[in-house]
Order: structure tokens, then sequence, then C-alpha cells
């Protein structure tokens, strides 16, 4: 179960908390909102994530796994993000699953709270990593 600010919560408590800090450019961890058009529908669905930056690139990941906002962003090649007052429409290009374990293991550093959702701890090598590359989708952010 994640946690936020040292408290243990369920999922479904940390979005209605998150959402509203992350708009004020208040949360923690780098979170953004992440607006992606429906791939389906063609409407706007947002949800926070983290940017998280790593070797001089900003990299998105999804801990969860294949959620919608994925395929959306698959889909469509680009996201908006928005923290505060912020927002800029940036192209997202997903890596390959044997080039994440790196990305991942620097972003359960980043975001130890979600440690229960990897198969290795903060301080394991980039190749342990590699069990769930496959499952967890990860994006480089481009500008525009």
């Amino acid at each position: 179960m994640p946690e936020l600010l040292g408290v243990r919560l369920p999922p479904s408590l940390i979005r209605p908390l998150v959402v509203p800090l992350a708009a004020a450019g208040l949360a923690p961890f780098d979170i953004h909102l992440l607006t992606a058009i429906g791939r389906r529908t063609g409407r706007r669905y947002t949800t926070p994530v983290t940017v998280l930056r790593h070797d001089g690139a900003r990299w998105l990941v999804a801990p969860y796994g294949e959620r919608n906002w994925v395929k959306n962003a698959r889909a469509a090649g680009w996201v908006e993000l928005r923290r505060g007052r912020r927002r800029e429409r940036v192209r997202v290009e997903e890596l390959p699953p044997d080039e994440r374990p790196p990305v991942l293991r620097a972003y359960l550093r980043r975001v130890p709270a979600n440690r229960d959702l990897f198969d290795a701890p903060p301080d394991a090598p980039p190749e342990a990593f590699a069990a769930r590359a496959g499952r967890q989708p990860v994006f480089r952010v481009l500008e525009g």
C-alpha cells in the first residue's frame, strides 16, 4: 500500500488528496496532473503522475502497470502535464522493456512509498528490476 507523507494509505484515498495539491503546485515527489485524450472516446482524462528527472531527461513511470493513461498516451503520442499554473503539452516515447530497469530503479529511489509495487528494493542493481520491466511502462518526456 503506497504512502503519502509517511502515512500508508490505499490508492483510492491518495488520488483525492493528491489532485488538488498537484493543481496548486504543492504536491510532493514532483507530482503533476497528466491529461491524455481517450483513444476511443476522444474525451480528456486526468490522473496524477510523478515526473521523474533522471540522467538529464524527464520520465513517466506507470508503477501500477497498464492503466488507461498509459494506453491513451501510447495511442496519442503526447500528453499534457500540469503542476500549479504551469501547463505543457509534451510528446512521449515509450521505452522498450530492456531499457526500463535503470529508470524503474531511479523512480523507486525517488518515490519509495511505492516500494510494494516493485520486486526489488531501491538499492538493488538495475538488473534486479528487469523482471517487472515488461509490466511497468516507462515513457521518455520529449519537448512539445
